[in-house]
């Protein structure tokens, strides 16, 4: 079984499972396995109470795995700060409501880190579409984050590197907005490491009790 973490496109896989990202104010519940949160580039400052009540409403229903994508982006123009604030308000439901969270992470693995630490964060949070070295990923996965792989694993022999020096506890596959699909991802990751997918479906199940 072909598990995607994070993808933007549904396509109702009768082979596997994903996780398919939507936004508070464009949610399709009847879509079996979904996530929900508010990313970083689409912050807007009057809408965020409403949007996160929205979440709120959301995340009790039983296709609502995850809460994401949401995280920190210092590429774009809205301000560290206000990003700062409106995840660490997800941080907090994430916690309240026991869901495990998936992470944009541009230029600021040091400041998630931190946070995590300072907020004391016990539910899982997982770094979509890993895409560094090795010592990036080590860092991470020793403060307790799982790294997602994808198209980058296809060809990026930095990235082969890292997914091979992380634990497979802490390992996941997805195909994020990319053409490059979830069977060419395992492909690729199979060939590294021939049992992952058999781990995967461990972590799965672990972290959402699927």
């Amino acid at each position: 079984m072909k598990i995607n973490l994070h993808t933007h496109t549904f396509t109702d896989s009768k082979n596997g499972i994903e996780i398919v990202n939507q936004y508070p104010n464009r949610l399709d519940t009847s879509i079996k396995y979904f996530s929900v949160g508010i990313h970083p580039w689409y912050i807007v400052e009057n809408k965020i109470e409403k949007e996160l009540q929205l979440m709120k409403e959301t995340l009790n229903h039983p296709n609502c795995l995850a809460i994401g994508e949401c995280g920190l982006d210092k590429k774009i123009d809205l301000p560290l700060k206000i990003q700062v604030e409106v995840f660490k308000k997800q941080l907090k439901l994430a916690e309240k409501y026991k869901k495990a969270v998936i992470l944009h992470v541009v230029s600021a693995y040091q400041e998630i880190i931190s946070l995590k630490k300072e907020m004391k964060i016990s539910n899982p949070l997982i770094i979509h579409g890993f895409n560094k070295k090795k010592q990036v990923a080590e860092s991470l996965w020793k403060n307790g984050f799982y790294l997602s792989f994808g198209k980058a694993l296809v060809d990026n022999e930095q990235v082969q590197e890292a997914f091979l020096n992380t634990p497979e506890n802490h390992v996941f596959l997805e195909t994020d907005d990319s053409e490059v699909t979830i069977e060419a991802v395992y492909e690729k990751a199979i060939a590294l490491k021939p049992n992952i997918e058999m781990l995967i479906e461990k972590n799965f199940s672990k972290l959402f009790k699927i």
